[in-house]
């Protein structure tokens, strides 16, 4: 059985899971490790098929979520950031009392637009998928653009990012459609309104792949969560505002001692 590439830093007392998006690897948390790692014990995880994690094809949403919990610390907090946060919500769903809290940034439990509901068009994802097929690295390149536009430091944050997926080995084809399969046909909505732990929901307001409609249509649907928009971040906001993302999470932090 294959394995995925897991790395434990910081020196908190407190164990958090970090689950990275679409494309991408664990390195997209350098840039706020080292602050994190003074309130957390910090998990960096690739997940199947992405960076270090080689010889996984493509996935559920399930069986991702069973691939990484199989190394998880016990009681951790799981945050996840745009398809992390639908892994670490199914990992959530799954096995509850493993789960101290969860966090979602930049996140839906349902991308795609549907009657009623703020998302991607499906056709865009499945434009993404064909795409995939004919010139990967444009395809990716594009991707990674639309997570950084409108913020003013759009051109930074996407240089940035493009470089954490060319620094390690490209993600497996299979992978990557299979997350994008997952992205188009997800959707938690029902599924998270049974959850019954602490649970941080963090969004950009600049984002163009998840619309901030979601932020209150979910206050709503999800009375027991909490929200909180980062007024000039895209759909990357440990990225372009990395301050004020530690302090998000280092205060959600305390609520889970008291």
């Amino acid at each position: 059985m294959n394995d995925i590439w897991w790395q434990t830093e910081g020196r908190g007392n407190c164990h958090l899971v970090l689950l990275h998006g679409w494309g991408l690897n664990a390195e997209v948390w350098r840039g706020v490790s080292a602050e994190l790692g003074s309130h957390f014990t910090l998990h960096l995880v690739d997940l199947p098929g992405f960076g270090r994690s080689r010889g996984f094809g493509g996935m559920s949403l399930e069986a991702m979520a069973e691939c990484v919990l199989r190394r998880a610390p016990d009681r951790a907090v799981w945050l996840g950031w745009s398809l992390g946060g639908l892994v670490a919500s199914r990992a959530a769903l799954a096995q509850p009392e493993r789960v101290q809290a969860l966090v979602t940034v930049a996140s839906s439990p349902c991308f795609s637009a549907r009657e009623g509901w703020p998302g991607i068009k499906p056709e865009v994802l499945g434009d993404f998928q064909q795409q995939l097929s004919e010139n990967f690295q444009r395809t990716v390149e594009r991707f990674l653009a639309l997570q950084t536009l409108g913020t003013a430091s759009a051109r930074e944050d996407a240089r940035m990012l493009k470089h954490t997926v060319l620094a390690l080995p490209v993600p497996e084809m299979a992978a990557l459609n299979g997350g994008l399969e997952i992205l188009k046909t997800a959707d938690l909505r029902e599924p998270l309104r049974r959850l019954n732990v602490p649970f941080l929901r963090l969004y950009g307001y600049l984002d163009g792949l998840v619309p901030r409609r979601v932020a209150p249509a979910l206050d709503a649907l999800w009375p027991r969560s909490r929200s909180q928009i980062f007024a000039k971040a895209a759909h990357a906001p440990f990225i372009s505002h990395p301050a004020e993302f530690c302090q998000a999470l280092a205060a959600f932090r305390q609520t889970l001692t008291r």
